[in-house]
């Protein structure tokens, strides 16, 4: 598991790049033809993450209820989100990896509530939450890797 937990950090110093090398407007813009912008893409990552992987797992989410409602899946951007926000969001890209490994290395997951996903494969362990939610956090880097190109 340590390699997953690699991949994912490797996926979120992306993702941290494209908050430090974009200007606030830009990560709230919303080009034409697009439902969300590049900020949502990122802090819906963080998001899914806690769903999969806390959330199913019958545990707490390491994250705070407004952010978990704000860019759950079937949500879209409401406003521009301010620089705080947006440095909250850098701030958890890495502190929920760092938490998920270590609470996966004290054996903290020991139940799992199955789930299909919207793609129709079925998750019935921690390890496989894991290892999807690097496949839905390749999928929003290419949504974030379009959007730029039109910002």
């Amino acid at each position: 598991m340590h390699k997953m937990f690699n991949v994912t950090r490797t996926s979120r110093k992306v993702l941290s790049q494209f908050i430090e090398n974009f200007t606030l407007d830009q990560l709230n813009e919303i080009p034409d033809g697009f439902n969300n912008n590049l900020i949502w893409n990122i802090a819906h990552i963080v998001v899914t993450q806690q769903r999969l992987v806390y959330k199913f797992s019958g545990l707490p989410l390491r994250i705070s209820g407004e952010i978990f409602e704000k860019y759950k899946g079937g949500t879209k951007p409401n406003g521009a989100v301010s620089q705080s926000e947006v440095e909250e969001i850098q701030s958890l890209l890495f502190e929920t990896i760092d938490q998920t490994e270590a609470d996966f290395n004290s054996d903290v997951f020991k139940n799992y509530q199955e789930y299909t996903t919207s793609i129709g494969l079925t998750i019935t362990s921690i390890e496989d939450a894991i290892s999807f939610n690097n496949y839905h956090e390749a999928l929003h880097t290419g949504v974030i890797m379009s959007i730029r190109k039109f910002i």
